[in-house]
């Protein structure tokens, strides 16, 4: 896998701070930032055990599911995509015509098996896996959000030698694989801190799981009531974020972790002359269907 761009863009701040955005939503055109990154090494196995299929799990807006279809299509696999929500599969070609997600995973090349959201939550158990693998045997099955030690090992690769002199880098958290191999490839003198997207404590013990350094810390109060939830105050900060920089936010991820840093540098937390690196993760794709939710609301949507 080759990466095809990648810059750190500048915003100026009070107090001297200045944070940089690190544009890892350029990486790709189709594979995404941190899904790209979780990929790599991934892919790289599949292909040296000689797998012809991809399989993995997620919602009908997934960005891992879009990514893992997207890449079995430039990297000759075939890809099954486990979709949460059996009640999707009733209505396929609806959804395959309103679900952009769906609709580009379909079209490269993605099979889909629909599951109820009970068993969905059996994805990570034995049983429910020697299933699939009965089922599916010619597949490398890849776990939600793509976070195993081939992932983290591909996000080791996020930092290069030139960001390590930041005092901070932040990253938004989901499944802990991205900031695990951020921490991991930090260096000492630096703080990493991550942005929650989920309510809970669980993601700390998960992430010292996979972690060899303790300079991190989780700023758990920016995930505005749990994942894929995105008020008004969001939508806001996200578009004026947008105005203000032309850059483009994703309402799940990105978008609350640089809410929450600029929460944070208002509250006087970063030290005056610190400089910030904030990661773009991207997960653009999934604004959509995020839109289509506000607009059904009568709420205002995201600028894209």
């Amino acid at each position: 896998m080759v990466i095809i761009t990648s810059q750190n863009q500048a915003i100026s701040l009070p107090h001297n701070i200045r944070l940089y955005l690190k544009r890892e939503d350029l990486i790709h055109p189709h594979i995404s930032g941190n899904k790209y990154r979780k990929l790599k090494y991934n892919i790289a196995f599949a292909k040296a055990n000689n797998y012809k299929t991809l399989l993995t799990f997620g919602g009908a807006y997934s960005n891992h599911i879009a990514a893992t279809a997207a890449a079995g299509k430039a990297y000759n696999f075939s890809t099954i995509g486990i979709i949460r929500g059996d009640e999707l599969e009733k209505e396929l070609d609806k959804n395959l015509l309103e679900n952009k997600t769906l609709k580009q995973a379909a079209v490269d090349g993605m099979k889909f098996k629909f599951i109820s959201r009970a068993l969905y939550k059996q994805k990570e158990e034995e049983q429910f896996l020697a299933t699939l693998k009965k089922e599916f045997p010619e597949a490398y099955i890849l776990p939600e959000g793509g976070t195993n030690n081939l992932a983290i090992k591909g996000c080791e690769e996020i930092l290069t030698p030139s960001d390590l002199s930041f005092d901070y880098v932040c990253c938004a958290v989901g499944t802990g694989g991205t900031i695990s191999g951020i921490i991991n490839a930090s260096a000492a003198s630096q703080r990493v801190l991550g942005f929650p997207a989920l309510k809970g404590d669980f993601l700390t013990d998960e992430i010292q799981k996979l972690v060899t350094k303790s300079n991190w810390t989780l700023a758990k109060e920016y995930h505005f009531n749990g994942y894929a939830k995105v008020p008004e105050t969001l939508v806001k900060f996200m578009n004026g974020f947008k105005k203000s920089h032309q850059i483009v936010l994703d309402p799940i991820y990105t978008g609350k972790m640089m809410y929450g840093i600029f929460d944070l540098i208002s509250k006087g937390f970063f030290p005056q002359n610190s400089r910030i690196l904030a990661i773009h993760t991207g997960g653009l794709q999934g604004i959509d269907g995020v839109n289509k939710k506000l607009l059904k609301k009568g709420l205002q949507t995201i600028d894209i």
